[in-house]
């Protein structure tokens, strides 16, 4: 059997971008990672060195300047990045929605704006749908945007934007419309341009700070103010007010892939480091590794990373097809994030008493693993997609 997380049927090419990241991950990202991580210093040097291999552009078109990749190829190099460090991976998810919602739905003047810098690394992408008491009611929104001649002005704070500071152009849905038929009607997806940076970037635009994580350090997670910020109307996300809420609703169904990818790739550096100290570690004579009790841990282990992996993949090449695939998004979102929970907890009870030790990686994945379960929406958020989908097919007739 080859290692674990084998994809069959890449292209050359795929193989290929995956060798140089994985080698780029067990040089540049692994060595670093800890140190940085405890420090909760922002990763630059990997951060270029990501810029440098056209990562932010993988999966922009050609015509934009970027390497015109699948979201399976995607999902795959962040597999390996969050493999070496999570925070990183997530340096490069939210810009990856956002060019993918700009290349999906915006206008061919958005396209040409913003895509171009957006490949090449130097326009960054951030995003939000949530606010600070909004939770999944997505459709309670309460930041509003007003029409005022031929611009909108803002007022409202949202939540939870990973790249707040660090990025300089962010999607944010809000509302403008009463009314609708029905409350998410009333939503539209603004392309926000800012500068980096703390405080307030821009007049009536307010970037607090980072927030302060128990885990995902290192990439600055903030929360972003508005008041009475103006923005043109041509910062409609596709022209069109009212259509935000199924814009964002298509990047977050990748944005679900992506965290799959992430949890697969955490699951799988947390098996490396059980299956390495498992053969070092010796008790009663032997390595740890030939008690039965552990090496039944190992198995588990396994199975759970090949079957979250192929459940991620299942999903990425289902989108990469155009078939809906919010089902399977979020069976494989649900099962890769549970599992990784899971796999990252037997790891570090295989490392016993050196797995509470900050010396020891384990202790890392420990933290990152929770995240996971929330981002890109809860596992019982998870469920009651899957439930309604699969309703659509299983009703009673």
């Amino acid at each position: 059997m080859a290692k674990l997380a084998h994809t069959a049927g890449l292209t050359e090419v795929q193989q290929e971008i995956l060798s140089t990241v994985r080698t780029f991950v067990d040089k540049e990202i692994i060595p670093h990672a800890t140190a940085l991580e405890h420090a909760d210093t922002y990763p630059q040097d990997i951060v270029d060195g990501m810029k440098e291999m056209g990562l932010f552009g993988l999966t922009i078109p050609e015509e934009f300047g970027g390497l015109g990749e699948s979201l399976l190829t995607y999902a795959l190099v962040v597999e390996q990045i969050a493999r070496g460090w999570m925070s990183v991976s997530g340096v490069i998810n939210t810009h990856f929605i956002v060019a993918y919602m700009i290349n999906q739905h915006g206008t061919d003047e958005q396209k040409q704006r913003y895509l171009p810098q957006m490949a090449a690394g130097d326009v960054r992408g951030s995003f939000s749908m949530s606010e600070p008491d909004l939770g999944s009611d997505v459709a309670a929104i309460k930041t509003k945007a007003v029409a005022d001649g031929d611009d909108y002005v803002l007022d409202g704070a949202k939540m939870w934007l990973t790249n707040g500071g660090t990025s300089n152009l962010t999607a944010v849905l809000v509302k403008t419309d009463e009314g609708a038929p029905k409350p998410y009607q009333n939503l539209t997806t603004f392309l926000v341009e800012k500068p980096t940076g703390y405080g307030e970037v821009a007049p009536g635009l307010t970037v607090p700070g980072k927030i302060d994580k128990m885990g995902y350090k290192g990439v600055d997670t903030t929360e972003m103010v508005f008041k009475g910020h103006r923005v043109p109307a041509s910062a409609i996300l596709g022209g069109k007010r009212g259509g935000g809420f199924a814009q964002m609703m298509d990047g977050v169904e990748v944005g679900r892939v992506n965290v799959a990818a992430r949890a697969c790739g955490i699951s799988i550096r947390a098996f490396e480091l059980a299956a390495e100290y498992a053969q070092q570690r010796s008790t009663f004579g032997k390595p740890i590794v030939e008690h039965q009790a552990i090496a039944f841990k190992l198995a588990e282990m396994a199975t759970k990373v090949e079957a979250a992996h192929l459940m991620m993949v299942n999903a990425a090449r289902l989108k990469d097809a155009g078939s809906r695939n919010d089902v399977e998004a979020g069976m494989a979102k649900l099962l890769a994030s549970e599992y990784c929970a899971e796999v990252t907890q037997e790891a570090f009870r295989i490392h016993g008493g050196y797995g509470y030790s900050k010396e020891y990686e384990i202790e890392r994945l420990m933290r990152e693993a929770p995240f996971l379960l929330i981002g890109e929406g809860t596992s019982e958020i998870q469920k009651t997609i899957i439930s309604r989908g699969l309703l659509r097919e299983y009703k009673l007739r």
